[in-house]
């Protein structure tokens, strides 16, 4: 698989989650759609979504409802679109979808391998690849990044560090789509900074495309830590989000 197919099978698969077409990220102008969660939308898609923005570094593609396409055309048509998902620029639409009951709710940042700098970094401890049947015990928190308890059957593919039979670091991926399976990551605190985080997510990114499927990783802005180990480990930005909803669901997060 070589860069530029895995740049289009990621384009393609966010044209499915927000209901646009993958050419329209490589346009030289904003497109806005009517928002929507395609039948193949990455599993942790929910509606209610007020808007959708994404970009991978021409424009922005934004999939928004109806009732605030007024609102979000002039927000993106206002400001650089790469300020757009950053402050204090966001406040502008943040305050106004307010207004209405909707408030910014998620940004991140996505992450692709590149084929070029991919390759298993070394680690001086034992390394196991991880099946569904070995993950029963371990979602407890510490494992919280690399396993998701609440879409345990979106676990599909993990690599273990082992030291005298404990383990110390996990890599986990979920099939959050058909074609794209994302990877999360822990180590144990006293184990850090050993080289044991690369070393997972290189080889986990190395399982997953011997399966067909393309790896990714997804980080906020501000996890240095998590953004230093996706380029350590040959992963580069790809494309970033920021997605508004319900008011009521923002604050149930902040409790």
């Amino acid at each position: 698989m070589t860069n530029k197919e895995i740049l289009k099978i990621a384009m393609e698969q966010s044209a499915t989650d927000i209901n646009c077409k993958a050419s329209d990220f490589l346009c030289d102008k904003h497109v806005i759609v009517k928002s929507g969660v395609g039948a193949g939308a990455r599993r942790y898609y929910k509606e209610p979504i007020a808007c959708n923005l994404v970009s991978y570094g021409n424009n922005i593609v934004a999939s928004v409802r109806d009732e605030y396409r007024e609102i979000v055309e002039e927000y993106i048509n206002k400001f650089e679109f790469y300020h757009c998902f950053e402050t204090p620029n966001m406040h502008w639409l943040n305050e106004r979808l307010l207004q209405k009951g909707q408030m910014v709710c998620f940004m991140a940042e996505y992450y692709l391998p590149d084929i070029e700098k991919l390759q298993i970094m070394p680690c001086d401890f034992e390394i196991r690849i991880l099946e569904p049947t070995d993950f029963g015990e371990l979602y407890t928190p510490e494992w919280g990044n690399a396993l998701c308890a609440d879409r345990k059957e979106l676990d599909i593919l993990g690599v273990g560090a082992y030291l005298d039979g404990k383990l110390i670091g996990l890599a986990g991926c979920s099939a959050d789509c058909d074609t794209m399976w994302q990877i999360g990551i822990d180590v144990l605190p006293e184990y850090r900074r050993k080289g044991i985080a690369s070393a997972l997510t290189s080889c986990l990114a190395m399982e997953i495309l011997k399966r067909g499927k393309v790896p990714f990783y997804c980080s906020a802005w501000s996890n240095i830590r998590s953004a230093r180990n996706a380029v350590k480990s040959g992963f580069i930005p790809a494309w970033v989000e920021m997605t508004a909803k319900p008011k009521e669901i923002v604050d149930e997060m902040n409790r």
